[in-house]
């Protein structure tokens, strides 16, 4: 279900049967609120999208994507706004890569807001972002510059070139991209006999990220605990990452992370554990030809 700010231009109201002496009446009696010529908003408008409006732009970048549902993580709480280019607001304006585009309404659509974000957002943030839109939607990077409408720069390409369509979380999204960038081989949501899918996988390390919530629903924190159980069991080592070992503590867990890899303890050695890895690399492929298989279906 699409969100409704509540704002909407002269045009839209009279298209809802709004004339002028109309507008006159509503904004006289409060049901509709001014916000700046040919803008209103009805009384139980979006705060953050109005002020937007009213300081002569649209919400974007950042705040249209917190707006949109999107993961979003800490450090960008002030309001991001893409300004028309007639408007003499103060304040800095958001631009998108590939812009510049009209402001057509009160709150910028995911994708033109996530490419304003390209230049307001750290890289890892973006991406974990990203990931969270791509997932959503069910979309990867080609589908994005395609409802983009432009090529995107090298800086975007570059962004969405370290996306996951596959990421369950933010978490998961920051964690991956940090192993990455320091040469880690990581592999997301590989399915592992036995246990299921897990968030990474670096060789024989499982490593498990839960969100902010995730500790608040004790089914989930019932079920994690006998997965991991079942992958200990089966030769595996696990580690489960929290919202704030990610976010805040990475150096620490990073530090973790490295005592293992560092002695070697996480390659595949032994026969049973180079068995139970073999299995792990075929489930995922089945699950990637299954996929191929039922897109070219969906395409003909």
């Amino acid at each position: 279900m699409t969100r409704d700010p509540g704002i909407y231009s002269h045009a839209q109201l009279r298209e809802r049967g709004y004339d002028i002496p109309g507008l006159r009446r509503g904004v006289a009696s409060g049901d509709l609120i001014r916000l700046r010529h040919g803008w209103f908003a009805i009384r139980t408008h979006d705060p953050e999208a109005a002020a937007a409006v009213k300081a002569g732009g649209a919400l974007a970048c950042v705040s249209a994507m917190r707006w949109h549902g999107l993961w979003v993580p800490p450090g960008y709480a002030e309001t991001h706004i893409r300004r028309t280019r007639r408007s003499r607001g103060r304040g800095l304006s958001c631009s998108a890569i590939g812009g510049p585009y009209p402001v057509t309404g009160p709150v910028d659509p995911v994708t033109l807001a996530l490419a304003c974000a390209a230049r307001c957002m750290t890289a890892e943030d973006w991406v974990a972002s990203c990931d969270s839109h791509l997932s959503s939607v069910g979309i990867d990077a080609a589908e994005f510059l395609k409802t983009l409408g432009h090529p995107g720069d090298s800086r975007l390409k570059k962004l969405l070139a370290m996306t996951d369509p596959s990421s369950q979380s933010g978490t998961e999204s920051i964690a991956r991209v940090r192993l990455k960038a320091l040469g880690y081989h990581v592999i997301s949501q590989p399915s592992v006999p036995g246990v299921g899918h897990v968030d990474l996988r670096v060789g024989a390390l499982l490593i498990e990220c839960d969100s902010v919530q995730h500790h608040t629903d004790l089914a989930a924190y019932q079920r994690d605990r006998a997965r991991d159980r079942k992958a200990v069991v089966a030769g595996w080592i696990t580690f489960r990452l929290t919202y704030d070992d990610v976010l805040y503590g990475w150096d620490e867990t990073l530090r973790d992370i490295r005592a293992v890899t560092g002695r070697g303890r996480h390659r595949a050695r032994g026969a049973q554990m180079r068995g139970v890895l073999a299995e792990s690399l075929q489930a995922d492929a089945a699950e990637s030809a299954a996929r191929r298989a039922a897109a070219v279906e969906a395409a003909d």
